[in-house]
């Protein structure tokens, strides 16, 4: 093909869009099948209209190629299980007596039954449910979902493509299940999952399928030769299927780098690569290997992943080169727009300039239509989008939002002591001991307590005018006292207020912190029924006045415990928010370290023994490829001892991680030299626990021993279990008791339940280590 006629074929496509509705229907409809509001039909019904909806938008944007398969009741990797039938044991007979009931156990757990792990997708803070497999796991297909979901499509006259996880990403995903050795590698399923592959793909190609996308990102990561051998393996394998559709395999958030050799060899019709980010080194990549001739390219140059407007020239420049590297070039997104809100005009409170710098899911496809346009038809019958693409581009690099002076005076004046405390931990630990007077294995939470209907209401009331600021205030300062209450009567030793007043961990501060802008609607799916409204990092980062002293000050007030000062780690602050792209990170970073630290200096001068600076996001946001980690850590672990670097010694900071791996990172967790870390523990079986042990780490630890991502209520034998697994990696004196993370989300009975379950477990295992008179 021509590089005209190439020009001429471009279609432009997504690979997903957001699940939940402009309302978040979807989680309304699931949450209330979950409390029996909502029948199993109406649930049903609810997902067929949002399929319905997404891809008429998608059409009507101009996508000429609609995904399915992307939807999803709670996770697609859930939803790969399923497909190939990977189903746990323990699960089983859920699933046979009702498929629907059967599945969200799997992802939420019952009474009874263990849900399956949940942790990161990559370096992206949605959350996957992972598979767990075995010598003995026997595979077969189930293509019923992905095949209703297609001809849905087909049948409303949609050019459709279904998604899938590809075979490969599936079992790197995966991990031994409970019961199996921990160096069985799932990977040696490979002959076995391959022919329940080429099922699917026979029914897809069957059912209407021209196209199949098989999702492989695993492979924008550091591959061994066995890995990227069983990739070609894979590819050469499905390749080779005579009844089949033709094959699209797509990677993204990185480049390709070894294994693009391998899929550009591979007997499939087309390969969908980023070309955003660091991903845009796969163009010099896919060049030095000669391109793909005969083989579909689907370029990824609208970074699907943050917020801010395609520069379209970059985009058409980089597209003009591809042109000449493969048969024919569409445009897409950098992978799925679930990583993004839906539409950016509904966010009316955002100067309206403002909002012209801003492209969500919605933007983002008029983007890629607009530039598989210009691809196809010449960059004149364009000429004013992107004549408006460079005035909005010039309007946001000259706006005094994104340069203030003080604050980079402020950053380039940072020293090295600026980063340490003033004294090494075993000094101290011995001053926090005497200070504190806290029993071995002293019991806390992660600090959120549950945010009841009363507490959005008078967020609400507030909002409307309904009530006063006074008024509010009292609601807030009534939480906190029956919080602080519950807790002392529970016996907790470390109490927490428990953030009535926070509407999320990170947009609570950012609506406080000068250059980041608040979303009402910019709602992202972190897991389930759980979504977030990531706040915009869209300017230079400064603290005005306190942000928290005020409620941890009135809290300390009522009681003689111990409360902890609770803030967000400058880190998850970036991780958790859409970050400016026209800066280092490291230099934001920076400055929102500086930013918190005056909010520390300020609990500490109020009499906050305790201070927890959250860190779950340093795991998430490690680079995926291991030449990056060590620039990557030295800055977040930087600006996380910027925050609390000036504190006295007396002062015990906490810092709190979940739902990672932490194996990688453990030397970076000792760099932030904290004196206490929290951690999620609970779904896998007190893992990070014994890779602290095997580290040598030095400080105090709680690895949690309640999983609050489930409804289950830990048993006391349960949790004094997990905690004595704990004490064979931690010690009796460095060993803290708490949830796995905060109880935002939780509701009032199963936490009363759960945390005095808990604290009954820590004082039967502290009466076990604990020396007695006599």
């Amino acid at each position: 093909m021509t590089t005209q006629s190439a020009a001429a074929a471009v279609r432009a496509t997504v690979y997903g869009y957001p699940r939940q509705g402009p309302n978040r229907e979807l989680k309304k409809a699931i949450e209330g099948y979950w409390k029996g509001r909502v029948s199993a039909e109406a649930l049903r019904d609810t997902a067929r209209e949002l399929r319905r909806a997404n891809r008429s938008q998608l059409a009507e944007a101009g996508i000429t190629e609609v995904p399915t398969g992307d939807f999803s009741y709670y996770d697609h990797v859930l939803d790969t299980t399923l497909m190939v039938g990977a189903i746990p044991a323990r699960h089983r007979a859920a699933v046979e007596a009702d498929a629907l009931d059967g599945y969200f156990a799997m992802a939420r757990g019952t009474q009874d039954v263990a849900p399956l792990e949940m942790t990161k997708w990559f370096d992206t803070n949605y959350h996957y449910l992972v598979p767990e497999l075995g010598p003995g796991t026997v595979f077969t297909a189930d293509s019923t979902r992905q095949v209703a979901e297609l001809q849905e499509a087909l049948s409303s006259g949609h050019a459709a493509r279904p998604v899938l996880v590809g075979p490969v990403t599936y079992l790197l995903l995966a991990k031994p299940a409970p019961g199996v050795a921990a160096d069985f590698e799932p990977l040696t399923l490979l002959d076995r999952l391959l022919p329940v592959y080429a099922q699917v793909l026979a029914d897809l190609r069957a059912a209407g399928a021209e196209w199949v996308q098989l999702d492989e990102p695993a492979l924008v990561q550091d591959r061994t030769p066995a890995e990227l051998n069983a990739a070609a393996r894979t590819y050469r394998e499905l390749g080779a299927l005579t009844e089949r559709p033709k094959l699209l395999v797509a990677s993204y958030f990185d480049r390709l780098g070894e294994a693009l050799p391998v899929l550009a060899k591979a007997p499939v019709e087309g390969l969908a690569l980023d070309f955003t980010g660091p991903a845009a080194a796969n163009l010099a990549d896919l060049a030095a290997v000669g391109g793909l001739p005969g083989k579909r390219l689907v370029a990824g140059v609208v970074d699907g992943r943050n917020i801010w407007i395609n520069d379209h020239q970059k985009s058409l420049t980089t597209l003009a080169t591809l042109l000449g590297l493969a048969d024919r070039v569409d445009v897409a997104a950098s992978c799925s727009l679930l990583h993004v809100p839906l539409d950016a005009d509904a966010e009316r409170d955002i100067d309206p300039q403002i909002r012209r710098w801003l492209a969500f899911a919605r933007q983002k496809t008029t983007e890629i239509t607009t530039l598989a346009r210009g691809l196809a038809r010449g960059t004149d019958t364009i000429a004013a989008e992107l004549a408006a693409n460079r005035a909005d581009l010039a309007s946001r690099a000259a706006s005094p939002l994104t340069h203030d002076p003080a604050v980079r005076a402020r950053t380039a004046a940072i020293t090295d002591a600026d980063a340490r405390r003033s004294l090494p931990h075993p000094a101290r630990a011995a001053a926090q001991r005497t200070r504190l007077g806290l029993p071995p294995l002293p019991t806390t939470t992660i600090g959120s307590f549950p945010q009841t209907d009363e507490l959005r209401v008078a967020r609400a009331d507030l909002r409307a005018g309904r009530i006063d600021t006074a008024g509010y205030e009292e609601r807030i300062e009534a939480e906190i006292r029956e919080v602080l209450a519950f807790q002392e009567k529970t016996g907790v030793d470390v109490l927490v207020h428990g953030e009535p007043e926070r509407n999320d961990m990170v947009q609570y501060f950012a609506e406080q912190l000068t250059g980041y802008l608040a979303t009402q609607h910019g709602w992202v799916q972190s897991y389930g029924t759980r979504y977030v409204r990531p706040p915009v990092l869209a300017g230079d980062i400064s603290r005005p006045e306190p942000m928290t002293v005020r409620w941890t000050a009135y809290a300390q007030a009522q009681t003689s415990k111990p409360v902890k000062g609770m803030l967000t780690g400058p880190v998850t602050m970036l991780a958790w928010s859409f970050v400016r792209d026209d800066q280092p990170l490291a230099e934001t970073a920076r400055q929102v370290g500086l930013a918190l630290r005056d909010e520390v200096h300020d609990l500490e001068a109020a009499g906050t023994p305790v201070i927890q600076v959250d860190e779950p996001a340093l795991r998430e946001t490690l680079p995926l490829r291991a030449a990056g980690h060590a620039d990557y850590l030295a800055w977040a672990t930087e600006s996380f001892r910027l925050t609390t670097g000036g504190v006295r010694p007396d002062t015990q900071i906490h810092t709190h991680m979940c739902y990672a791996e932490f194996g990688d990172i453990v030397q970076a967790i000792d760099d932030l030299d904290a004196d206490v870390i929290s951690l999620e523990a609970a779904r896998s079986h007190m893992q990070v626990a014994r890779e602290l042990a095997a580290h040598g780490y030095p400080r105090e630890a709680g690895p949690g021993v309640w999983d609050i991502h489930s409804p289950r209520v830990p048993s006391v034998d349960g949790a004094a279990a997990l905690l004595r697994e704990g004490l064979a990696a931690i010690g009796a004196e460095r060993l803290w008791v708490n949830p796995d993370c905060g109880l935002k989300t939780r509701g009032w009975p199963e936490t009363r339940a759960s945390l005095e379950n808990l604290v009954a477990a820590a004082r039967r295992v502290r009466a076990e280590v604990t020396p007695t008179d006599g």
